[in-house]
Parts: structure tokens; C-alpha cells; sequence
């Protein structure tokens, strides 16, 4: 009765861990938005092999009664749940036999053990199960979705039946099978050959806890050895890396080869941009019909030369009459000048005149068509940004200035508007008040 309790249970606990490979299809153990994101790997795998069942182990031979062990070939799969990169869930299916020839009978006068010739047993394996812990010990690779080698330990429970044949026969025993526990341990390492496919090449020992394993009444904790070469499938999506293969590392490797050559992609981008805005620049602040009008502000690009125009470079229609005497500049002319410049603002970052500063250069403009003064008009900013970006907002503004001007009725041809950009300052660029001054545009009659 409890035999058939214990066989059902394993049974049952085998075949619910196999149904869960159709239930899921992916990690129900992680965050989806963490580094092992459930939509990012497959998790679910099996694997099939084949090899040599050997009572003879890597742990010695003590236990065993007999002489010579006989090889056969083994086989067997397994259903694998990963559920770290180094750790999986593994339940392993295992069939063959196992063979040894040549009972001890006792010790002769030398003290050396004897052995009786035609005796043995042969021990069918009808079936057996086993769950196991699979740790892997480390992952060689060369990116993070195909592993290179995979060295791994495992360990674990299984239960198995099984049936021993004997020279000469046990008659008691001769076609019975009987049921237990042992435990299985073992090494290996897996090769990965392609994304999702891993040649697995591994070395197990079976710890089993009959006392009728080799079919001798005699004795208990017999062990038989399983070296075995097999293949491993992963099971998902074929776009998705197989978990136990990942690799950090290789992940950080890969994702800095991204980031630099995003960053070249940009430097790249940055240096063909600063090529087209110094060729706008220069075409912008040219002056091609050499009538005193930046090309940018030229609304009437190749007027004759002489031609007298107003801010936007269009022909004046009107003829102005021309003050040829000289006037004395006074103090209350200067004055005017000097309230425009304090009254003078423009947009931030722009060349735009705010309407504030209006009535002042309306002022200036007056001055300049009542006495023909000529104009100069220098502009300046601080330091911060790039200098040709300063070197261009400069001139920008002081055509600004002029093209106003002009537009109130002064002459174009006897102002001057030129930009330095950062290069003169009148004081400090290491605080707010320095550079605040030195953002201005300076007005010089002569």
C-alpha cells in the first residue's frame, strides 16, 4: 500500500512540474520592468541524452561485492525551468541497466579478497524520476544570448524502479521490480552551438537506498555512475535569449558598444551642423550687392551699386536732401545716444528689439537725419556659449539696431554695424553684474 502511495505521489509531483511548460511562457518569478523581465527570455527547456551506466564511480568502490563492472548504454531527457541565470529547476527521466560480474566469496591466506567465477547481477532500470537543483558555476560567452561554455553542479531526489537478475539466480527475487529513493548528484558543462541550442556533456552518481538494487540482500547505499552527452532546446520564442545563458557582463559589453557608436553618430551629427551654420553664417552677414545691408536683412538683393536704400535694402524713392556742412556733436546729442543704449533690450537670445526701446532710438534716428551724423554700431556679449554663436548674435543685433533706424528715416549708407562677439569685454565674465555689462551694443557718432 505504501509503495503505491509513494509511486503515485512521485508520479504526480513529476507530471504536474511538466504540465507547468504549457501553462507558462514566461517568468512569473520576476519584475516585468526589472533586468530579467519576463518578456525578455525564455525559460522553459528540454534536453535528451544518451551514454554509460557503470556501477564504477568517482567516489570509490567500497560497497561494491563484485569484481568487474560491465557498461551499458543509458538514456534518458529531462524538462528544465531556469529561474536565475545560475539556477534552475530541472526534472530528470533515466532508463537502462546496470551490470557487474564475479561475486566476492572471501579472503585467501594472503588476506586478499577472492571472487567467484559465474556470479553476478544485472540490475534493469524500468524507470526513474528525479528533482534537481542545476547551479551554474559560471558563463563563458561572448554575448549575452549565446553562451560559449556553461560549467554547471547539480543535485537533488529521485525515485526509480528497478529489477535484479543474478548468476546464480535468486529465485526469491527473478522478475520482480522494486521500488525507492536515491539521490543523484553531478558536473558537466553546456556548449552552446546556436541561440536557444546547447550540446550538454555531464557526469552523474546515483546514491541508491535499496538494499536489493544489485539483487544481494546484503549491504545498502549502492551507487552507479552516468556519463552522458545530449542536446538542449530551449522552448519560446526564437527572438528571445535563453536565461541561463545571459551573461551581464556581456550585456554591459554590448550595450557600451551601442552607446559609443550612438555617441560618434552624434559628434558626427554636431560637426556637420556647426559646418552648415558657419556657411549660413557667412552667407547670412555677407553683403553681395555691397549696399550696406547684410545679406539676411537684404529684402532687395542686387541693387545697382550707389544706390541709396533703406533698412531692408529696397531702393529709397524719395530723395533725401544731403547736409553737406559739419555739425558739432554736444553733450545733449551725446545724451540722446546714451539713453538709448541704457534703454536698449532685445529678446533673450534673439536679435528682436523690445518695443520699450523704441521711443529712445526714435530719438537717435531723428538726430541722425536733422544733422547727418554718421553711426557706428558695435555690438558685444559675454562669454558663455560658443563663440561663434556670440560672434553671430553680435552683428545680429547691431543690424537690428541699424535696419530700425533706417526704417525711422536714416541713412543706411552712413551706418556701421559690426559685431565682436565676446573678444572686447568691459568687465569680468566670472559674474552675473560683469556679464550683464558686457551684453550691449555701443553707439558712436562721428
Amino acid at each position: 500500500m505504501n509503495t503505491r502511495i509513494t509511486k503515485s505521489t512521485m508520479l504526480v509531483a513529476l507530471l504536474g512540474l511538466s504540465s507547468q511548460l504549457f501553462a507558462q511562457d514566461t517568468p512569473t518569478t520576476t519584475s516585468t520592468t526589472g533586468r530579467f523581465s519576463p518578456k525578455e527570455f525564455r525559460t522553459w527547456s528540454i534536453g535528451v541524452h544518451g551514454g554509460l551506466l557503470t556501477p564504477r564511480t568517482i567516489f570509490g568502490n567500497s560497497n561494491h561485492q563484485f569484481q568487474t563492472p560491465v557498461e551499458h548504454i543509458g538514456y534518458g531527457g529531462y524538462i528544465k525551468k531556469q529561474i536565475l541565470p545560475q539556477l534552475g529547476i530541472q526534472a530528470d527521466f533515466l532508463a537502462g541497466k546496470v551490470e557487474e560480474l564475479r561475486m566476492a566469496n572471501g579472503v585467501d591466506a594472503a588476506g586478499n579478497t577472492t571472487y567467484a567465477a559465474n556470479t553476478g547481477y544485472k540490475t534493469n532500470i524500468q524507470w526513474s524520476g528525479a528533482l534537481s537543483a542545476v547551479w551554474n558555476v559560471a558563463n563563458i560567452n561572448i554575448n549575452n544570448e549565446n553562451a560559449v561554455i556553461i560549467p554547471y553542479l547539480k543535485a537533488g531526489a529521485g525515485y526509480m524502479s528497478s529489477g535484479a537478475t543474478t548468476m546464480p539466480a535468486n529465485t526469491q527475487d527473478a522478475g520482480y521490480y522494486r521500488e525507492g529513493w536515491f539521490v543523484p548528484v553531478g558536473a558537466g558543462f553546456k556548449l552552446g552551438v546556436a541561440k536557444g541550442i546547447n550540446v550538454d556533456l555531464g557526469y552523474d552518481v546515483n546514491f541508491v537506498k535499496s538494499a536489493k538494487f544489485d539483487g544481494v540482500n546484503t549491504g545498502a547505499n549502492d551507487r552507479f555512475a552516468y556519463a552522458h552527452a545530449g542536446l538542449e532546446f530551449a522552448l519560446g520564442s526564437k527572438e528571445k535569449p535563453q536565461l541561463q545563458n545571459y551573461s551581464s557582463l556581456a550585456n554591459l559589453r554590448q550595450q557600451s558598444a551601442e552607446e559609443s557608436a550612438e555617441l560618434r553618430r552624434a559628434l558626427s551629427t554636431a560637426e556637420q551642423n556647426a559646418q552648415r551654420d558657419r556657411e549660413q553664417y557667412a552667407k547670412d552677414l555677407g553683403d553681395d550687392d555691397n549696399d550696406g545691408v547684410a545679406n539676411k536683412f537684404d529684402k532687395c538683393p542686387g541693387t545697382a551699386s550707389g544706390t541709396v536704400v533703406d533698412g531692408s535694402g529696397c531702393p529709397i524713392k524719395v530723395k533725401r536732401e544731403v547736409i553737406k556742412e559739419t555739425r558739432v556733436i554736444t553733450e545733449e546729442d551725446r545724451k540722446v545716444v546714451k539713453d538709448a543704449i541704457s534703454n536698449l533690450e532685445f529678446d533673450l537670445g534673439k536679435s528682436t528689439i523690445r518695443s520699450k526701446s523704441y521711443a529712445t532710438l526714435n530719438r537717435v534716428a531723428g538726430l541722425l537725419v536733422d544733422k547727418n551724423f554718421s553711426l557706428k554700431l558695435a555690438g558685444h556679449t559675454d562669454n558663455t556659449g560658443g563663440r561663434e554663436l556670440n560672434l553671430r548674435l553680435s552683428k545680429d543685433r547691431a543690424e537690428s539696431v541699424k535696419a530700425y533706424l533706417v526704417s525711422q528715416g536714416a541713412n543706411a549708407s552712413r551706418i556701421e554695424a559690426t559685431g565682436y562677439g565676446p573678444d572686447q569685454p568691459i568687465a569680468t565674465n566670472k559674474t552675473a553684474a560683469g556679464r550683464q555689462q558686457n551684453r550691449r551694443v555701443e553707439f558712436t557718432l562721428y
